[in-house]
């Protein structure tokens, strides 16, 4: 069996053929272990070791015996057993890189070692590139905005009752006396005796009667209104609620997470993780040092207090904020720090954390200790179904921290920089930016400014007016489409042609001064709004189209989109329009020299050089 610090872990060598394998792998790491106090993560190395181990066994049989990580030959078994590792698992699982990399990392280690003997294609193999993807983890998205509002608002409410019952508990004990003067089914004498030091959980068990026994106020006390204990659980449970009336519980402090994380927006480890000695109170705020254990990082920040408002404004219900400080760290802090003092004064080896509480273990020793959110009976899940909170999807911690970060993404309008200001940008982006309300938010961003430039484009004309019913033009059809009385007149008598258009005001041109004749027609006719095709244009049209072409073979696609492609966009329109014989016989008036295109001398020089 290999120990490693603080816990026994089950690597016996014994249980497997490849012994020898399993010994150095395990030697290694047991000095991981201890040289980097992973913890929990500790397990990953020792499930690698076993798989390894097992699928060792099973190739080799009575030669596993002889497995080494100085032997060569291990080296394909290797590479099998690193491919086999998705069997069993999920479609995108991390597990299997996980396991694949754990065990990389031991055959590294004892590479490092100039006395410890690897093969070297096993090295190489180690210090190569992974044979499994990384997989794909699922990121929790954050808390609702109504499911955060009942979160602080339940917390308050939780921290408001604990105080509450412990300032009555220990009013109580100022009542009573010792349980041998008194009585031992006497609440104020139990209290009194707990409080002193007079009597400890044990005591309970011995000379409490049985619950049969027990007065109604005392069953009340320890069941519940109307309840009545189990006879063979009723002394530890009586234990138990008999210290949460002097001391936090495990379950109590979840409510002070909460609202820290809330008013900080940092992670659950680093609201939980700081001391006495890293508070610091200031005229208007709190200033804490704050420690991220996974990133390693260790930074001092200050929270200010908020401004009180001239009136309780009412919350999203319509109702009401009674005198809660929201978002004052400060407060926070201060009731953290008051409630949990008596524990911190008999425990005060822990001086890394306010997060403190009391418990009584199953023997009734009673332990004062740091908090543990993990512990059966004080779960988070289990704070919530007490403070009759509904969270939709995982109950976990870590969505509130995603919530706060999208608030701060929403209030700095996006800007990550100032939305990712205790991590890097790439970790917003990994964990933060994928939240549904951010996807939400950025959805009604990008559909209002598509509908603001498909508003601004039907506002706006990019081309001509067409008329392309040859019999029926006239000029009171002119008329009737929009031009005045002298614009289609002057129209219909040819003094407006511009060569593939004719202009209703060629001295109101978007592209000249207001007054000034317009400086680019023929060229831009097919651009403007002013312009009017007629029938009798389709000649001089056909010729544009044939300058164009020859534009094409001259410049780059990209050049001529940029210079010509909504003018060839709107010929074509305007062709495709026409039918076949109305095009046959406008060439057959070009090539008779009843119809030319007179363009200004740039337009042929520019690219005839």
């Amino acid at each position: 069996m290999v120990q490693t610090p603080g816990r026994l872990l089950a690597v016996d060598p014994a249980n497997y053929r490849s012994s020898l394998l399993a010994m150095q792998l395990a030697d290694e790491w047991t000095e991981y272990v201890a040289a980097t106090a992973i913890g929990a993560h500790a397990r990953n190395y020792q499930q690698a070791i076993d798989r390894l181990c097992q699928h060792v066994d099973k190739v080799l049989g009575p030669a596993a015996e002889e497995a080494s990580l100085a032997d060569p030959d291990l080296f394909d078994i290797l590479v099998k057993w690193e491919l086999s590792l998705t069997e069993g698992y999920a479609s995108g699982s991390t597990k299997p890189g996980l396991l694949a990399a754990s065990l990389r990392v031991l055959i590294i280690r004892r590479d490092d070692h100039s006395d410890r003997v690897v093969a070297a294609d096993l090295a190489r193999l180690a210090r190569g590139p992974a044979l499994l993807g990384s997989g794909e983890k699922a990121e929790r998205d954050e808390f609702t905005r109504p499911e955060k509002r009942a979160l602080v608002r339940a917390a308050w409410k939780s921290a408001h009752a604990t105080r509450k019952r412990l300032n009555d508990g220990w009013a109580l004990a100022e009542q009573g006396r010792h349980p041998d003067e008194g009585s031992w089914t006497n609440i104020p004498d139990l209290l009194w005796g707990l409080a002193r030091e007079q009597i400890v959980a044990e005591d309970l068990r011995r000379f409490v009667p049985g619950s049969l026994e027990w007065p109604k106020e005392l069953m009340e006390f320890t069941a519940g209104p109307g309840k009545v204990p189990y006879p063979q659980t009723a002394r530890p449970q009586l234990a138990r609620r008999l210290l949460a009336s002097l001391y936090p519980t495990n379950l109590d402090l979840h409510a002070f997470r909460v609202l820290l994380m809330d008013a900080t927006g940092h992670t659950s480890e680093e609201v939980a993780g700081f001391g006495e000695a890293d508070v610091e109170f200031l005229p208007k705020g709190v200033r804490l040092t704050l420690l991220k254990n996974r990133a390693g990082r260790l930074r001092r920040r200050a929270f200010r207090d908020q401004d009180p408002p001239d009136a309780p404004a009412p919350d999203g219900d319509g109702q009401l904020t009674v005198n809660w400080p929201r978002r004052e760290a400060s407060e926070v802090v201060r009731q953290l720090m008051d409630l949990t003092a008596r524990v911190r004064a008999k425990a005060p080896h822990i001086a890394d954390t306010l997060f403190v509480s009391a418990s009584v273990r199953p023997d009734y020793t009673t332990v004062f200790d740091q908090w543990n959110p993990r512990f059966p009976g004080g779960r988070f899940s289990e704070w919530l179904a007490v403070m009759d909170v509904e969270i939709e999807g995982d109950q976990h911690i870590g969505r509130l921290r995603k919530s706060t970060k999208v608030e701060k993404a929403i209030v700095t309008e996006g800007r990550i920089d100032a939305a990712a200001d205790d991590h890097t940008e790439e970790t917003f982006a990994r964990h933060y930016a994928q939240g549904t309300t951010l996807r939400i938010l950025s959805g009604r961003t990008i559909a209002t400014a598509q509908q603001h430039w498909f508003d601004t484009a039907l506002g706006r004309i990019y081309g001509p007016t067409v008329i392309s019913d040859a019999e029926s033009i006239d000029q009171k059809l002119l008329e009737d489409v929009g031009l005045s009385a002298q614009e289609a007149e002057d129209i219909m008598t040819g003094q407006l042609d511009m060569g593939v258009s004719h202009c209703k005001n060629p001295y109101q041109g978007p592209y000249s001064r207001p007054g000034e004749l317009c400086a680019v027609a023929p060229l831009r006719c097919l651009e403007c709004r002013n312009a009017w095709i007629l029938p009798d244009n389709l000649p001089q049209l056909l010729l544009f189209k044939a300058h164009l072409e020859r534009l094409r073979t001259l410049l780059t696609p990209q050049a001529f989109s940029r210079l010509w492609g909504q003018s060839w966009v709107n010929l074509n329109t305007v062709l495709d329009d026409r039918t076949p014989e109305e095009r046959a016989q406008a060439r057959k008036h070009i090539e008779a020299g009843e119809a030319s295109l007179d363009l200004p001398l740039a337009a042929h020089t520019e690219f005839d050089a």
